[in-house]
Parts: C-alpha cells; sequence; structure tokens
C-alpha cells in the first residue's frame, strides 16, 4: 500500500542577527518558510517591506511594539504579548522592537527569492538598504 510522499527530517538552521537569532524549520522547499525569531530586550528589527513575501507573526513569549502602516512617517504602533498575532500583507512596512526579550513565530511565503525579499528602510546596526542577514 503506497501512502504519497515520505516524512522528511532535516536539522534548524539558526542564523545569527545583531538583534538575536532566528532559527529556519522551513526553508521553503515545500513552499512555506517557518521561523522561530529570537530578539533580545530593547533590539529592533529593521523597518522593513517586502516586495512579494506574506507573513503573518505569533508572539510566543514576551512583549514587543509592532509598528506598520503604508509610510515611514504614518506608522501605527501596537503592543503585542504572548497569543497576538499579526497577518503582514506584501508592501506593508513593519518593524517589531522588543520590549522583553521576545520569541515570536513567522510563517510566510516562499517565492522564488524570498531570502533576499526585504528592502530594510532604516536599521540600527547599518543594515539599511540592504538584504543581508
Amino acid at each position: 500500500m503506497d501512502h504519497g510522499p515520505t516524512v522528511e527530517f532535516s536539522t534548524t538552521q539558526v542564523q545569527d542577527k545583531p538583534w538575536g537569532h532566528e532559527e529556519i524549520f522551513a526553508a521553503g522547499e515545500h513552499g512555506y518558510v517557518g521561523k522561530l525569531i529570537a530578539v533580545s530586550s530593547g533590539q529592533a528589527l529593521s523597518l522593513q517591506f517586502h516586495a512579494e513575501k506574506d507573513e503573518t507573526l505569533s508572539i510566543i513569549s514576551g512583549e514587543a511594539r509592532f509598528e506598520h502602516g503604508r509610510s515611514a512617517d504614518r506608522l501605527t504602533s501596537r503592543v503585542m504579548r504572548a497569543g497576538d498575532t499579526a497577518h503582514v500583507p506584501a508592501l506593508q512596512l513593519h518593524r517589531i522592537t522588543a520590549l522583553s526579550d521576545l520569541v515570536l513565530a513567522e510563517a510566510s511565503t516562499a517565492a522564488p527569492g524570498w531570502r533576499d525579499d526585504v528592502t530594510r528602510l532604516e536599521d540600527r546596526y547599518g543594515r539599511g538598504g540592504t538584504t543581508s542577514p
């Protein structure tokens, strides 16, 4: 009896970031990306947007300020806590700042080139305008 494709196993990829790290447990090979993102208290991801990538973020632990909007001078801010989830469509500016040590899950689309689909408008760590990790 054939039950279709078999189960695949892999090792999580850890990518160090200036604000913490991310653990990529689904790297797009099956049509989606899955990450656990750890951000140290007081640190912030870039103010960024994605041309194609659509993502959903869910806070696992900690507290964050989530900023979003259509332009950098008109951002809306919201505090998110464990259990809060946000869907971020492509082209929407967004930034997360950890108000305490933070762990969040990200599920996103995985179009070809998804790793480079980020435009940073502001970045505390000198990565503005780049797609580098």
